[in-house]
């Protein structure tokens, strides 16, 4: 399981490398795993300080943090 998580975590990190900015949703949407395990990924990333996740009132929206 960790292997799945952590290849989720290279197609989170690559899909906002690509986009920017993007909406939580448009993630689970455009990338091609069960939202689950994308969740697990997402919260790899951000306990490795990769991302920023923020609730802007509408949604959730991510992106890679800039270092």
């Amino acid at each position: 399981m960790i292997t799945e998580i952590g290849i989720g975590a290279g197609e989170v990190w690559h899909y906002l490398d690509s986009r920017g900015r993007v909406k939580l949703e448009e993630v689970f949407s455009n990338i091609d795993k069960p939202r689950d395990l994308l969740l697990m990924s997402i919260g790899w990333l951000a306990r490795e300080g990769h991302v920023i996740l923020q609730d802007e009132g509408d949604g959730f929206y991510l992106s890679l943090r800039k270092t």
